[in-house]
């Protein structure tokens, strides 16, 4: 009975926080999705680009069957791709698509995926580590009720305290897409600690 009450104080404790936690964040400015992509070289780098000359076996992603395991749904970001792009001689049409960076040969790829299979390779040319604290500052908040509040938090706190109810944290993830000069498109992926760059066009080249 006793180590039921001070779980509960626990809890109330850290509800408490959270609710105080998430005022101060409404308060906060408005975060602005402005995106300034630095265009300098980036024809050069496209040129340079090699088209990916491998496939994956049934265009299966023999990684994936790792990364879903002990997941309710997929991990991987979703873009929605509005219009045609082009990365010289592939051509991806409108659609949605789960996007993973992949290695492979010593080279990094962004997979675009469709109902679980690998449709595009395209070549990621840069790779960086994400800034500090960049999703706490850039990921909006849901917007939940008191009881939800407090059914999360219970949620979390067995999941964090119990044993058997242990889960790794999702990656948590973020995509950035600008039009830019010359018919090129930038995608910035964030996924996890890390953020990866490709280079599209809306005109092949």
């Amino acid at each position: 009975m006793k180590n039921i009450i001070i779980l509960t104080l626990i809890l109330l404790l850290s509800l408490s926080v959270s609710l105080a936690q998430d005022s101060q964040y409404s308060n906060q400015n408005t975060f602005d999705k402005t995106f300034v992509t630095n265009t300098d070289n980036l024809e050069e780098i496209y040129r340079q680009l090699e088209v990916p000359k491998f496939k994956y076996i049934h265009d299966v992603d023999p990684d994936e069957s790792f990364d879903i395991q002990n997941k309710t749904w997929s991990p991987y970001p979703l873009l929605k791709l509005g219009s045609t792009v082009y990365f010289k001689n592939i051509t991806i049409p409108p659609g949605y698509y789960l996007l993973t960076p992949r290695e492979h040969d010593g080279g990094l790829y962004m997979l675009f995926k469709d109902s679980g299979k690998v449709r595009y390779i395209v070549p990621i040319y840069k790779k960086e580590i994400v800034p500090r604290n960049f999703y706490e500052e850039n990921l909006e908040k849901p917007k939940l009720t008191i009881s939800q509040k407090i059914h999360v938090k219970t949620l979390e706190f067995v999941g964090n305290h119990v044993k058997s109810s242990m889960r790794k944290p999702e990656q948590k993830s973020f995509l950035e897409m600008s039009d830019l000069n010359n018919n090129f498109v930038s995608l910035i992926l964030y996924w996890g600690d890390y953020k990866y760059y490709i280079v599209v066009r809306t005109i092949q080249l």
